[in-house]
């Protein structure tokens, strides 16, 4: 990770640890409270999963966060058992192994809740740069490389702004080509630029933003 095109980045948050002290101590506190608060809605939505299709409540699969650790993501499943095997890694709108309760789940992003106790493990963040499977992760340049000096997050500005990625991915014939190669490097350029521009408040504000974004 001190590759010349990782080093600025790195130096950025070398200056703002007690930032990172403090989003670390947020995270806890704010995962934690959350997960007593939502664990009646979720066991609902645990139910409604279960009764929808047969399979597993959650959907987990090994994602890359801080400094390249691995680590097995908690989602809601929102498609048919064994979907990861039937087709693409990228999910695109109106995909056929969706379920009908998964379409819910995922118009209000209520799939990503059980990603409340990865915070918590801390293999996440509110906020950082979203997760990726590691066959994406080595489509990285030097450059993409610096969002991995921080965790995986729940959200973050080029989440917002691609809100509608899987409706971009659907006429595509080759989705993994058209993800790394169009949609990839756009994210990414949201994602850096929140590197170099580090700070709380504007951390809480895309929160906001996301909240606002999904209403």
């Amino acid at each position: 990770m001190q590759i010349p095109e990782v080093r600025e980045y790195y130096e950025i948050l070398s200056e703002r640890k007690k930032s990172l002290i403090f989003k670390r101590f947020f995270d806890v506190v704010v995962s934690f409270v959350l997960l007593i608060l939502l664990v009646i809605p979720m066991l609902m939505i645990a139910v409604m999963i279960r009764m929808d299709s047969p399979g597993a409540i959650f959907y987990r699969q090994e994602r890359v966060t801080a400094y390249g650790k691995k680590f097995m993501i908690h989602k809601f499943r929102t498609m048919i058992a064994n979907a990861d095997v039937m087709g693409t890694q990228v999910t695109i709108r109106d995909d056929n192994r969706i379920t009908k309760t998964g379409k819910f789940l995922r118009k209000y992003r209520l799939d990503e809740l059980p990603q409340l106790i990865d915070i918590f493990a801390g293999d996440m963040s509110f906020v950082g740069t979203r997760p990726e499977v590691e066959k994406y992760v080595k489509a990285y340049t030097k450059e993409m490389r610096a969002t991995l000096l921080l965790p995986a997050g729940v959200t973050s500005e080029a989440s917002i702004r691609y809100k509608d990625e899987a409706e971009l991915l659907r006429e595509a014939e080759d989705i993994d080509r058209v993800y790394v190669e169009k949609v990839l490097p756009g994210k990414m350029e949201y994602n850096l630029e929140s590197i170099k521009k580090f700070g709380l408040l504007r951390e809480f504000m895309t929160m906001i933003r996301t909240v606002i974004a999904v209403a």
